[in-house]
């Protein structure tokens, strides 16, 4: 049967991996002096002399002895040197602060979550920022749709930036801003000036975009309000969306950040919308996981940086 290690010869193999014994160890072979290690260890020479026995029982050897020239290695403490000194590399890289991310360096991708109305209105601005602080990031955008949540978990994509009102534990948000609603047409239309009244909302006919964000608190809401509208062409996204509006008096409802980008790039008008449709919060989410995860804090930070506006209403 094997003989159980005593108390002691645990301890002896404990003391081997101790980062300050090995650091004495460095230092004696670098000074070939008690006192001098002392001072650089901030310890007495008492305790110096018992963290050096401690090395001599370990080893199997006196490793350092006192002569006319100070503390001279033997044979065995120079054959240890190189290990000794690697093996306290190991213990500052493990001791080391959390990684820093340089994104002026960084070669990577980071997976975003949005909406088609953000490749719009937020990912041109983001991608600019990214490419001249991170010339070497690349930026992929992905729906946000049913399997978000466990894309963020896994590590799939990075963060999601949108309206996600139903996400399970494990998730962190921020909001960015607060969207309420526009109503976008041609500039000239015929019948609609600087205003549009609710008696004008109904009898105009209308574009629905169909699975844009908050569409189903704007349906909602126009349930709740008895408001059937004329629609006359449904749209999937906003492709093709401002080129029908200016060339038709059709009208369409939108969150303003999508529908005054829109306005402002075509020749098209937006107006506050005469409905009282809820206004949402767009946030930004990301998994726990990578709370503290350095590349993802920076991307987190910047969106912060350029999309943060307690009052935003553009």
């Amino acid at each position: 049967m094997p003989k159980a290690k005593s108390p002691e010869t645990s301890d002896h193999t404990a003391d081997l991996f101790d980062a300050k014994l090995l650091r004495l160890f460095d230092l004696l072979h670098h000074t070939g002096s008690v006192t001098r290690a002392a001072e650089a260890l901030g310890l007495s020479q008492p305790t110096i002399s018992i963290w050096l026995s401690k090395l001599r029982s370990q080893f199997n050897d006196p490793l350092f002895v006192r002569t006319s020239e100070g503390m001279q290695p033997t044979p065995r403490a120079d054959a240890l040197i190189d290990t000794v000194r690697s093996a306290l590399t190991s213990f500052r890289q493990l001791s080391e602060s959390a990684p820093v991310f340089n994104p002026a360096i960084a070669e990577r991708s980071f997976r975003i979550c949005m909406t088609d109305a953000s490749h719009i209105t937020l990912l041109p601005q983001l991608l600019s920022h990214v490419r001249s602080l991170a010339p070497k990031v690349r930026l992929d955008a992905a729906r946000i749709d049913a399997n978000m949540p466990l894309a963020l978990q896994t590590g799939d994509a990075d963060i999601a930036i949108g309206l996600v009102p139903q996400l399970e534990a494990g998730f962190y948000q921020q909001t960015l801003f607060t969207q309420d609603w526009v109503c976008l047409s041609k500039k000239n239309h015929p019948r609609i000036g600087k205003t549009l009244s609710l008696k004008q909302y109904k009898e105009e006919a209308h574009i629905l975009i169909a699975a844009g964000t908050g569409a189903v608190l704007q349906s909602e809401a126009l349930k709740r309000h008895k408001i059937n509208r004329r629609v006359l062409l449904e749209l999937p996204g906003f492709l093709g969306l401002p080129a029908i509006l200016a060339t038709t008096d059709l009208i369409v409802t939108l969150p303003r950040h999508i529908g005054e980008t829109l306005a402002h790039s075509g020749d098209l008008k937006a107006l506050d919308c005469p409905v009282n449709i809820p206004s949402f919060k767009v946030k930004q989410h990301w998994h726990e996981r990578y709370h503290n995860d350095p590349a993802n804090q920076w991307l987190r930070g910047l969106c912060a940086t350029l999309f943060l506006r307690p009052n935003l209403r553009q």
